[in-house]
Parts: C-alpha cells; structure tokens; sequence
C-alpha cells in the first residue's frame, strides 16, 4: 500500500464504526499552550479528553504531522524520526479499551491484512497507584494475541502532569523467520500502535484523581505501519522519506546513520518552516536551527564544500503535498540557503576565536559566555568546533 492508501484504509475503518474527521492542527500550538510543538495526535485533542464537547461528537478519527524533539538523538536508527504522521482514533467518553482493541487487531489483520502471528501485545502490569490492566490482558489473550506486562513503559502521559493513563502497546514482528523473544527481549519487535485509556490526572504532587470521563486515544506512526506493510527494514525506504534519501545520497557519499540523520533533518525542517516557523535563537527557532546546522554538520564532516543548493526542488514539494502545507517550496528552499550561508559564516568566524580560547587551556564557563556575548556563538557551535579539533 501507498501512504495514501493506508490513510484511507485507516480512517475508512473509523468512519464505519461512527468515527467523524477531527481537523488536523500545525506542528504549532495556539498561543498559550506551554510545548514548542505538536508532539502527538492527542496534544490539540486535550481540552476534550478532559471533558469539554468536541464539535464533531465523541468518535473521531484523523491524521495529524507531529514532531519530537525527545527522540533526536535516536534519529539515524531504522525506526526514529523528528517530524512524522500519526494516524489516530478517540472515544471521547464511549467505548472502553476492549472495544478499541478489538478494532484495531481487526484493521490490522483483516484490513491491512498482517499476519496475527506476527502480532505482539504490551500492557500495564499495575504499581503502587493503579492496578494492572486486566481488560486489556484479556482481551488480547481471547484475540490470542501474545501479551508482555510492563510497568513505567505502559503507562502513557503528555508531561509530569495532566491527563494520563495505562496504555496497551501492539508490536509486529520485523525479523527474518518465525517470531521469538517478546518486545521487551528483541528489538526485531517493532511498536506501532498505541491504545492508551485516558482515566486519571497527574496532579504536581504524583497523586492521580478520575477524569470526569474515561476516553480512550490511539495513535499510530504512518512512517513505520508503511514500513511494516511493504517488508521493509526501516522507514527511510518509505515513500515520505525515499526522495530525500535519494537526493542526498546521489549527489554526496553519505551512508548508514549519517545518511539517515541528513534526509530527517531537512525533510523534519521544510515541514517545520511550512508551518511558519522561521529559524532562530530561542524556542521554536532555535530547534529549526538545531536541526538544520546538525545536517550541515554532519554534511561538511568530510567535505566542508558541500551545499544545499545541489538539492532539487522536488524534495521539498514532495513533502509540503504529503503533508498537506499550502506553502511555495522555492521561498522555504531560500530559507534553508539562507541558514546555511549564515552558519558557515559562524563556522569560519569561530574556529580561530575558538582555538585563541582553547591555547590557554580548558574552557569554563566564563570563556563560553564571551565566545557567545561578545561574537555570537551558541554552546552547542563551540562545543561542535571543540571536538572538530580533538
């Protein structure tokens, strides 16, 4: 399947059992809301999982980019992205999680038409606050699914407090041969959907009180079920991500990790600037800026001549359609060029201030604040300029 096609697979699931199309939001919040950015298909469906009416009902389904700044130091593996698609669904207060599980094994299996031996379970086993999830157990163990119980790792939240709750996790098998271990065991087990029963809030003090409404919220990462769905290895030979691989990797000898972190991080900043954010030192900005300079970074290793001005335009337009942005790719392609010329003219008025620094010995912290101060240059620039000269 295309990513198109698993799209509609998806919500088409959803709208048979009742489910209505719920407005997918920017990788920007509205004014007010404490995170930088969309970090879940949850995060713009707050305020109703906490009670108040959604427009379109109590079923809902959509599709919603989001972005991730916890996970960039694990971009460059075969499962981790920045900027992703998140195919979500939500009970605002109707069906319990046994219900959402048996759909979602039913899509699954029958509509995506995985293997249900390849199929993993994970649930909340219980803690000093709550008791182990036995529904979801059992409702996996009559679906004769393969259940693995967790603590921490099943228990999902949006931040130290909020609206919080134990959540069921399903793995399929990506390995060569039959099945082994449990996800907890081997890593060829792959997540890729998430049901998680929204039930308590987290108060600043650890304690957990009922939500006026238990709701249920599933979200599941497009990049990876396409993976899954096409036999693949890992989500860089997707369709979303296989442009901008090509792209870097036809024109420079890049591979492996390096290869991986260059085509999420320009492909994670176009959506981000199709957003409307432009780069900067603080909040928002800077992230954009962080990743833009670590791709350049890992570009100029070995070759400090490289430049995205040898990237095509069709990249950047094949991302802004996939995620649906109303932005012209040639002004976002000058934004980049424009970071780029910007950070090389930091590089090279760096490195002999840096150096000047370093002769006298080990830098403290009055030497940073000097080096930023007075000439402009971030922590993580003097630190990357540190360890380019050993």
């Amino acid at each position: 399947m295309t990513p198109d096609q698993i799209v509609r697979t998806f919500v088409d699931h959803y709208h048979r059992r009742g489910h209505r199309d719920a407005p997918e939001s920017s990788l920007v919040p509205p004014p007010g809301d404490p995170v930088l950015f969309t970090t879940s298909g949850m995060h713009p469906l707050t305020p109703y999982l906490l009670g108040r009416p959604h427009p379109g009902g109590r079923r809902l389904v959509n599709v919603q980019r989001c972005l991730r700044t916890t996970d960039l130091d694990e971009v460059g593996d075969r499962t981790h992205l920045t900027v992703f698609e998140m195919l979500g669904s939500w009970s605002l207060g109707e069906y319990d999680i046994a219900t959402s599980l048996r759909w979602g094994h039913e899509l699954l299996t029958a509509g995506f038409g995985i293997d249900p031996g390849r199929l993993h379970a994970t649930v909340f086993g219980g803690d000093e606050q709550v008791g182990p999830d036995e529904t979801a157990l059992a409702t996996w163990t009559g679906l004769g699914v393969p259940v693995e119980t967790n603590g921490a790792e099943n228990w999902w939240s949006n931040g130290p407090t909020g609206p919080c709750g134990p959540d069921s996790e399903i793995f399929v098998w990506t390995g060569d041969g039959p099945p082994t271990g449990t996800p907890g065991t081997d890593e060829r087990w792959m997540e890729v959907w998430n049901h998680v029963q929204m039930r308590h809030h987290r108060h600043p003090d650890g304690r957990l009180t009922p939500l006026a409404m238990a709701s249920i919220d599933t979200g599941m990462g497009l990049e990876r079920l396409e993976m899954v769905l096409r036999g693949g290895r890992s989500v860089f030979e997707g369709a979303g991500l296989s442009p901008w691989v090509g792209a870097v990797r036809d024109r420079w000898d890049l591979r492996g990790a390096d290869l991986r972190v260059v085509a999420d991080h320009l492909r994670s900043a176009v959506v981000v600037l199709g957003d409307g954010v432009r780069p900067g030192n603080t909040g928002r900005g800077y992230v954009l800026r962080r990743l833009i300079r670590r791709a350049l970074t890992v570009l100029w290793r070995d070759d400090p001549a490289r430049s995205l001005t040898e990237l095509p335009l069709d990249a950047y337009r094949d991302t802004l359609r996939r995620f649906r942005q109303d932005a012209d790719a040639g002004p976002l392609r000058e934004l980049l060029l424009a970071e780029e010329r910007r950070f090389r003219g930091l590089l090279e008025r760096g490195r002999p201030l840096v150096d000047r620094v370093r002769a006298r010995g080990p830098l403290t912290e009055r030497d940073y604040h000097w080096l930023h101060d007075t000439h402009g240059l971030p922590r993580d620039l003097v630190d990357g300029l540190l360890a380019e000269a050993g």
